[in-house]
């Protein structure tokens, strides 16, 4: 499993914990979020922004 990071701020997408607050369960891989996925903290940064941190 593996982390995302917003580039605008700061916030991290871990693939093990998932998002629940949107709606995705944990274990969701990130290449498994729509396309249409944006940060749920900014807002700002799109899916294609995110930068990968960790495996």
């Amino acid at each position: 499993m593996a982390k995302y990071i917003c580039p605008g701020c700061g916030y991290q997408y871990d693939e093990v914990l998932g998002e629940p607050r949107e709606g995705y369960v944990p274990g969701t891989a990130f290449s498994d979020l729509p396309e249409g996925f944006v940060c749920p903290d900014c807002a700002v940064r799109a899916k294609e922004d995110f930068e990968l941190v960790e495996e």
